[in-house]
């Protein structure tokens, strides 16, 4: 059976500010909608799910976001995910220069866990807290340039 990753969806407390952040960062819209109903109940195992969603993807096609705010229930606050906990962790993008992706990010207030780290003259990388505290990896190909 032929498998593929369709998206990565991610809860965010502001969707607005989260669109921003990632198309600020390079990636487009494709659609918008607000879901309800009981299919929607049915797939997420909620009882009167009720989101405000968007879908966006990479320049290149291949990766796609699936963002959504909760209009009922009521969004649950969690302490932001740390990198050594088990679950989902992170989403990733490579950027031809992470410098002036990581000036984009602090336009929105992101900025790195620590700094940008140095892999073995490959890659240039960090985490940053994205917007309602994603973690973010990005990473520049140095064999690239």
């Amino acid at each position: 059976m032929p498998i593929r990753l369709e998206n990565v969806g991610i809860a965010v407390r502001d969707l607005e500010a989260a669109i921003a952040f990632f198309t600020d960062l390079g990636l487009t819209v494709l659609g918008r909608d607000t879901v309800s109903g009981e299919w929607a109940d049915t797939a997420v195992g909620l009882d009167g799910n009720h989101v405000r969603i968007a879908l966006l993807q990479t320049p290149d096609g291949e990766g796609r976001l699936e963002l959504f705010e909760y209009i009922h229930p009521d969004a649950i606050e969690t302490e932001p995910t740390r990198p050594n906990e088990i679950g989902m962790h992170r989403v990733a993008f490579s950027v031809d220069d992470i410098d002036a992706a990581l000036d984009i990010a602090a336009r929105h207030g992101c900025h790195p866990l620590r700094g940008v780290a140095t892999y073995r003259d490959i890659y240039k990388l960090s985490y940053i807290r994205g917007p309602s505290g994603i973690l973010v990896m990005l990473a520049e190909d140095l064999t690239k340039t």
